[in-house]
């Protein structure tokens, strides 16, 4: 069948794009060869966010992937760790940004799991973002850290706003011709989506220009958009077809970030507070009069005791005291239509755990509650089994319960599943205990004993168990036994008796009792006496009737300790014989107490009612009568518990490990003893903990699984064939600990022609055993007799050998001791020679005596100044080159001189100089004191003008300064009529002043203080004239006033100094500047003017200039500036940074 010409027109059109489409991708890989890698970046948005390689050296085996998602939506981020290398489950963090850590928000949006796969050795951690807000979006971090090793990746969570859904589906736009329905049927017809496009394309053209391809509003679209699929659907919807020419354009395109209109700075993206603190939210804004607004998770915050708003000039500060975590929100300022929005995160308190877990040790059935105790109400805790957290989805078997700082786990009906180690973990401690379910064990108190009744006899058969809860069945060669009028079956407490009235020999069999619920029967047998009536003589010997399988008389009964003993013995004879029993030597006849004889017709019993040690003897019975005698002998073994094993003690300790040691008990209770069973428990505690639970054969056994420094005492059980015997005595209290590891950093700090002095570190493990101290030995190269160097450990980490042997090479080591005993050696890795070093002089002038040192007379001068040199320099003082007076004392040791006055005097101001001197090497370092007092009384005080009610007094600087700069001068005036002295001025850095307000128709005198850092002189200056205040007729010629231009340019009064410091402490420039109008001061680095840096801090207030450098580092060193300029000129003063790392 022919085609239509429409169908075949499109056929065409489409090979004819096809070829274009090739032709086009051979020239786009033509010229990706021909650019440079950096071009070839920029052709696909794919490389705006390329996968992560896996690192095959670091812990990761997936890193967490950057995701994209919409706003109100969840996110999971996943990252797989490589078990093989950690020696011990790994410490996973997530942070936000660079410090904030996401743990403080657990269980609100932010939930953390993880998992561990013990085949594969793969930990899987998962950090799941509940219900994504445009705040969440950013850099976030993980990072894995073990005991050794440690590794961190970095992504991003990128979060858009949400959009309504395209109403129309670009797929469903696509429509095959023909009646048929499968997929394939049919030709494509693009009619219905070129119809739209054509609509779109008509829209557009209105507000475009017909010689760009592109729309304009297109690029707005383009700007945040991340994923490829997202380009192509807006290049298919715009009908763009050179997707390779958009995607180039768009990177040309410089997106200028939109300034702000109102905010000149706004919020922060995050803050971080402890709970309980304040924090304050600073904006700025551009103009004072705006109306600002603040919300709280979109609600609006009025101002109250808790939110405080101030207004300091552009700046709007929000303070929120007492921060709690109903302050955990998003946050959000309003200046009309624009908005900043930031989060704060409240960090509780580390929460420690008070009082820990204990172990237990339950049956079957039982209800366990382990019980915590932490230092805060309502905190958040986490419950573990084996490594797992239980989640509330298990709380059909698992019941958390909290009560005030106490939390419970209970759980109702434990199983040998819930065996484990569980631990309670807090944000700031946890507590690890153990619990063990056992199955529950029925021991027999009381065993069925064989019975020998006669016809019409009664018959009772009793078991004793150690429960009283257990029920049984009866059963009579295999058949349960059911009650009846002459059968009766009962249970009081822990006995259960079968009673069977007027025995039948139908009943003759065996009898058992099994417990409900255990693999346990009881068994006995019942025989039935059968009655025989013979014709007899009258006179018959005497017979003992006993079944003597060895064909002799005698036999051996054996009895449990406790149990009852009966035992019947038939006879028979006429006359009726003499029953005669004894018991070793000795004739036994008792008729009542626990052990008699009980007799009867033609039968004599034997009855112990609880056996005894001291009832195993040999027995013998012997009847007698006119006619002859018989006689038969028993042995009766009497067997118990074993007594329990002596000599229990701990013979070696370990980290978490003890070995215990015991002797066989004396007496082994008439049977042999099979095992040991050995128990444990924490000092203090009352609960002891199995710690094996099958029969252990030996008389030593190493314990495991111990915590390190806790105070464990054990006890030993001997079993037998008949049961297990008394605790053995409880060990004394020992604590597993171990040995330290080997003493870190070991150094050589100092070597002469005979000693040699190290210095190193603690172990880095200690455990809980301490460390008691040290010991140091030495050998010489190519020997391995090491000698010690201290027969008493030292508990410093320094030690001087001395005595050593000079030009020798020695190689030393050092070895940490404690309660466990010696660690690994850590030894030096080169030997050292035994030989003076020289070492050139070298003052080390502290930092405020680089500077004038100024001291008050009469005070103390007492200055250490350190110095280095071997071997000991000779140190020189001297004062402008002569030597120092008798007043002065000089103490030199090795390492440092002491300048030392004990009442400064005006004369021992001046420059002092220090001369350290070795072999021809000298250095020189000097300083300058100053002692100042009290200055003295100003000079010509006088009244030099009175008007009004003002005067004017001027006077001259005082002779004697004080040796320091006057500060200032305290002016008094007093009236002649009372003379009492009130205070005019008070540091009055001038030499005239104008005392006004004086009373009309007073005559006034005047005197003057001088003062200095010392104080104010002790005597004042007094005014050589008096200052008249006249009633009337006054008048008042004010002098010709010429305004005076105070306007001056920028002059640093006092500039810049070098300064050197050591790395890792905070440091400040000072620097004061003069100027009118006042001049804008800028600090530079390096001729770069230092700009909004964290790290720096200027401070600018009276005209004394300070620039804080927070915790420099090497590469803060350089040349430091600071400019200050105003109309009239500029002035600069510049220093040079020296920071010294510590050596």
């Amino acid at each position: 069948m022919p085609e239509p010409p429409k169908a075949a027109a499109k056929k065409e059109a489409k090979k004819e794009e096809k070829k274009e489409k090739k032709e086009e991708k051979k020239e786009e890989k033509q010229g990706e060869e021909e650019k440079p890698p950096k071009d070839s970046k920029d052709d696909s948005p794919d490389d705006i966010h390329p996968p992560e390689p896996r690192d095959p050296d670091g812990l990761f085996l997936s890193k967490p992937q950057s995701v994209l998602v919409d706003s109100g939506k969840d996110v999971t981020v996943v990252a797989r760790v490589d078990g093989a290398q950690l020696a011990t489950k790994p410490a996973v963090k997530w942070f936000k940004g660079k410090w904030l850590e996401l743990g403080i928000k657990s269980g609100t949006r932010f939930q953390f799991k993880e998992a561990f796969d013990k085949e594969s050795k793969v930990y899987t951690f998962e950090l799941h973002i509940s219900k994504v807000a445009i705040s969440d979006r950013g850099d976030y971090r993980c990072e894995v850290a073990d005991k050794d090793k440690k590794d961190s990746c970095s992504f991003n969570i990128d979060v858009e706003a949400p959009r309504p859904n395209d109403k129309d589906n670009v797929l469903q736009a696509f429509k095959r011709t023909g009646e048929a329905k499968g997929d394939m049927a049919g030709e494509l017809d693009f009619s219905g989506l070129l119809k739209k496009r054509e609509v779109q394309v008509e829209e557009k053209k209105k507000k475009k220009d017909e010689d760009d391809p592109f729309p304009p509003e297109i690029w707005e679209l383009l700007k945040g958009v991340t994923k490829k699929s997202e380009y192509e659907r807006i290049a298919f919807q715009y009908g763009i077809t050179d997707l390779r020419g958009m995607l180039k354009r768009l990177k040309k395109i410089k997106v200028e970030p939109k300034k702000s209109e109102a905010f000149v700075r706004k919020l922060d993206p995050a803050y971080q507070v402890d709970k309980g603190n304040k924090i304050k939210l600073v904006v700025e804004l551009s103009d004072p009069d705006l109306p600002l607004k603040w919300y709280k998770n979109g609600q609006l915050i009025k101002p109250s005791t808790k939110y405080v708003f101030e207004n300091v000039g552009l700046k709007r500060i929000l303070t929120i005291h007492k921060c709690s975590l109903a302050d955990d929100a998003a946050y959000e300022c309003r200046v009309n239509d624009e908005k900043s929005f930031t989060e704060v995160f409240v960090k509780e308190p580390p929460v420690t755990v008070m009082k820990g877990l204990d172990d237990q040790q339950v049956f079957v059935g039982d209800r366990v509650v382990l019980e915590a105790e932490v230092s805060e109400e309502g905190a958040q805790v986490m419950w573990m089994k084996d490594g797992v957290e239980l989640t509330r989805e298990e709380a059909f078997k698992y019941r958390f319960k909290k009560d005030g700082k106490k939390h419970y786990l209970i759980i109702n009906e434990a199983t040998k599943e819930d065996t484990g180690r569980y631990k309670v973990m807090t944000n700031g401690g946890e507590s690890e205990a153990e619990v063990i379910v056992e199955e529950k064990k029925l021991e027999v108190l009381q065993d069925i004993a064989d019975l020998t009744v006669k016809a019409a006899e009664q018959a009772v058969f009793k078991c004793e168990v150690s429960d009283e809860k257990v029920t049984g069945k009866w059963y009579k060669n295999g058949v349960e036994v059911r009650p009846s009028k002459r059968i009766h079956i009962s249970h009081t407490g822990r006995c259960h008796k079968l009673v069977i009235d007027d025995v039948r020999p139908e009943d003759e069999g065996d009898y058992t009792f099994i417990p409900d619920g255990y693999a346990l029967s009881l068994s006995a047998k019942l025989n039935f006496l059968e009655i025989k009536v013979e014709y007899v003589p009258k006179q018959e010997p005497p017979k003992i009737h006993l079944d003597c399988s060895g064909k002799t008389a005698e036999n051996t009964i054996v009895v449990v300790a406790g149990n009852k003993l009966r035992l019947d013995v038939p006879i028979s004879g006429e006359p009726a014989p003499t029953v005669t029993w004894t018991k070793g030597d000795e004739v036994f006849a008792e008729k009542e107490g626990r052990a008699h004889i009980e007799e009867e017709k033609e039968l004599s019993s034997f009855v112990i009612e609880s056996a005894e040690r001291g009832d195993e003897a040999r027995y013998t019975i012997k009847v007698t009568n006119p006619v002859g005698e018989d006689s038969a002998v028993l042995f009766i073994k009497v067997v118990d518990v074993p007594d329990p094993p002596e000599a229990v003690r701990i013979t070696s300790v370990g980290e978490d490990w003890a070995v215990l040691a015991w002797e066989p008990p004396k007496y082994d209770g008439g049977q042999p003893v099979t095992g040991y069973l050995i128990e444990r428990k924490k000092k203090g505690s009352m609960r002891w903990m199995k710690v094996n639970f099958e029969v252990y054969a030996g008389t030593s056994y190493e314990s495991t699984k111990m915590i390190e420094g806790v105070l464990y005492e054990m006890r030993v059980f001997a079993v037998n064939a008949i049961g297990i015997s008394q605790p053995s005595h409880n060990t004394q209290p020992f604590m597993p600990i171990a040995p330290t590891s080997e003493p870190t950093h070991l150094t050589l700090e100092d070597v002469t022609d005979t000693t040699a002095t190290l210095k190193w570190r603690p172990p880095e493990r200690v455990g809980a055993g301490g460390i008691d101290g040290y010991l140091v030995e030495y050998c010489r190269e190519g020997s391995d007799e090491w000698i010690p160097a201290n027969t008493e450990p030292v508990e410093r980490c320094g030690f001087t050998v001395k005595g050593l042997p000079t030009g020798e090479k020695l190689l030393f080591r050092v070895i940490g001791v404690n309660i466990a005993g010696k660690s690994p050696p850590a030894t030096l890795v080169q030997p050292v020679t035994i030989r003076e070093i020289v070492e050139s002089p070298k003052i080390r002038l502290p930092r405020q005596l680089r500077e004038t040192y100024v001291r008050k007379v009469g005070e103390p001068v007492n200055l250490v100044i350190p110095f280095q040199g071997k071997p000991r320099p000779q140190v020189t003082w001297s004062k402008e080159g002569q030597p120092l007076g008798p007043d002065v004392n000089i103490r030199t040791s090795e390492l440092d001189t002491i300048f030392f006055i004990r009442a400064a005097a005006r004369h021992h101001s001046g420059p002092y100089e220090l001369s350290v001197r070795i072999e021809g090497m000298e250095d020189r370092a000097s300083l300058r004191l100053r002692v100042v007092e009290r200055p003295g009384p100003p000079q010509a005080v006088v009244v030099k003008e009175v008007w009004g009610s003002n005067a004017l007094v001027e006077w001259e600087p005082p002779k004697d300064d004080g040796n320091s700069e006057i500060t200032g001068y305290c002016v008094q005036k007093a009236d002649k009529k009372t003379m009492e002295w009130f205070t005019v001025y008070e540091h009055n850095r001038l030499t005239r002043c104008t005392v006004p307000e004086l009373v009309m128709g007073n005559e006034y005198l005047f005197r003057v203080y001088s003062e200095n850092v010392c104080g104010a002189s002790e005597a004042p200056a007094l005014s050589r004239n008096s200052a008249r205040i006249l009633k009337a007729g006054l008048t008042l010629k004010p002098p010709a006033y010429k305004e005076h231009d105070f306007r001056s340019a920028p002059k640093f009064l006092t500039p810049l100094v070098d300064r050197a410091v050591v790395a890792g402490y905070s440091m400040a420039l000072n620097c004061a500047v003069r100027g009118h109008p006042k001049p804008k001061v800028s600090w530079l680095k390096n001729k770069v003017e230092i700009g909004e840096d964290p790290k720096f801090l200027m401070k600018h207030g009276e005209g004394v200039l300070t620039l804080h450098i927070r915790k420099p580092s090497p590469f803060d060193s350089g040349t430091y500036g600071c400019r200050a300029v105003n109309e009239l000129g500029e002035a600069l003063t510049e220093c040079k940074l020296e920071i010294r790392v510590p050596q």
